[in-house]
């Protein structure tokens, strides 16, 4: 009885870890309007949006937020300047009409980055290609030069 228990336990574990990682973008979300809620929550913290585009079928779209969520640093830069949104990209859903709004970045392939600003303004895309290091992973000083350079804070007039 106790091997039954146990092999359950760690089937629903195994199931859950699966399914959060599946479901980091949402075919059937939708993004517009979770855009537009991302862009209140963003005025009201002036903050910037990080649209990050692709899919769940994208290994480089799960590891750059692996590897953001994992690193400190560069979570807390995410955390304390951008409101942060994956724009689901596949079969099921290319959210076509909002791709075309922001010029078609899926040009340069998957993750594509996108910032809006606080209007919901695109002021930059950012190929990911850029941001890599090898073939396995991110380089963190490119990160963070692009997150720090496309935050709120570097486009303030104030500071210049």
């Amino acid at each position: 009885m106790n091997k039954i228990i146990v092999v359950v336990f760690f089937m629903i574990v195994s199931v859950a870890a699966i399914a959060q990682k599946s479901t980091l973008y949402n075919p059937e979300a939708n993004a517009k309007m979770d855009i537009e809620n991302a862009l209140k929550k963003a005025k009201a913290e002036h903050k910037f949006i990080l649209l990050q585009g692709g899919g769940n079928w994208c290994p480089w779209c799960i590891e750059f937020h692996r590897f953001c969520s994992a690193d400190k640093q560069i979570d807390s830069i995410i955390n304390a300047n951008f409101v942060w949104y994956h724009l689901n990209y596949s079969k099921e859903n290319k959210n076509e009409d909002l791709f075309k709004k922001y010029d078609y970045p899926q040009r340069f392939g998957f993750p594509i980055f996108i910032i809006l600003n606080e209007n919901g303004e695109r002021i930059h895309t950012q190929n990911s290609e850029y941001l890599e290091d090898g073939k396995k992973s991110y380089d963190k000083k490119k990160v963070i030069s692009f997150l720090q350079n496309w935050s709120p804070a570097a486009l303030d007039p104030t500071k210049y």
